[in-house]
This record gives C-alpha cells, sequence and structure tokens, in this order.
C-alpha cells in the first residue's frame, strides 16, 4: 500500500506551495473540484493522464484529513 507522503507533495517552489501530486502541477484541489463537478475517478484520469487511481484515492484521503485535523493559524 502505497502511502499518503508518497502521492501528496508540498513544495513552497511549485505552486504557491499548495499540495501536489507526486512533484506533478496537479494540484489536490483541482482533483476534487473535477470530483465534486460529478465525474468519476476514471474520468479524472482521463482529464489528467499523468494521473493514476491511487493519486486521486490521496487526495480524497488527504482532505479528509485535512478536514478531521485542520491546521489552526495562531
Amino acid at each position: 500500500m502505497t502511502t499518503l507522503a508518497e502521492r501528496i507533495t508540498v513544495d513552497p517552489a511549485q505552486c504557491g506551495g499548495r499540495p501536489c501530486v507526486r512533484g506533478l502541477r496537479i494540484r489536490v484541489t483541482d482533483v476534487l473540484d473535477l470530483l465534486a463537478s460529478g465525474l468519476s475517478a476514471a474520468q479524472v484520469i482521463e482529464e489528467l493522464p499523468d494521473l493514476e487511481l491511487e493519486d486521486v484515492t490521496a487526495c480524497l484521503r488527504f482532505a479528509s484529513r485535512r478536514l478531521a485535523h485542520p491546521i489552526v493559524a495562531a
């Protein structure tokens, strides 16, 4: 099983430091927006062919964990 850290990366020099998929310029929010607009995981992969099914799953898991444990600004 692949860990979330292997699929979701954060690089301050890429996409303004927003979480991306495997260092690609595909943001987690891009994937989530496509899913929210009604696309299936297979359709997301058709739209973004550099993605793998595990990437889509990792984006969902990342969002779920972020909601469960939000970062609180000091």
